[in-house]
């Protein structure tokens, strides 16, 4: 797999297409902590690092990030949209007087800075620019 934010997203987005109330992707500490912006803006409930068995003696155990997808009351989504900006072919770094505001603030970036993994917001609050990963609203 040549980008696995790219497979993290389209799991979010297949799994809210089709209803699920929760996800099950390969662990990384940058998917990590993306699923930490998700649950800390309110797009899902939450999040847990799971260990899978092992299925075959010699290997071993993998380790999982069991996201759980939010819905409003009558079933309606949380997340309408979800967007990788920066791929591995054509990264997209931005300073802190280019990060995007999402749907007029309505959406949430996700960037990679120099401080870690922020939202656009906090970004600007913090006066740095990174890597655009991906859009949210």
């Amino acid at each position: 797999m040549t980008d696995p934010i790219s497979d993290m997203l389209t799991r979010i987005r297949n799994a809210v297409t089709a209803k699920r109330t929760r996800v099950d992707l390969p662990a990384s500490k940058l998917k990590a902590e993306i699923a930490r912006i998700l649950q800390d803006e309110g797009y899902i409930q939450g999040f847990s690092l799971v260990e899978e068995p092992a299925l075959k003696a010699g290997h071993h155990a993998r380790q999982l990030i069991r996201l759980f997808l939010k819905y409003g009351p009558r079933g309606e989504k949380v997340i309408s949209g979800i967007e990788r900006i920066s791929r591995p072919g054509r990264r997209v770094y931005l300073g802190v007087d280019d990060v995007p505001t999402v749907l007029g603030g309505l959406g949430t970036a996700i960037l990679t800075t120099s401080r870690g993994v922020m939202t656009g917001r906090a970004a600007r609050k913090a006066g740095v620019g990174g890597e655009v990963l991906c859009n949210v609203w």
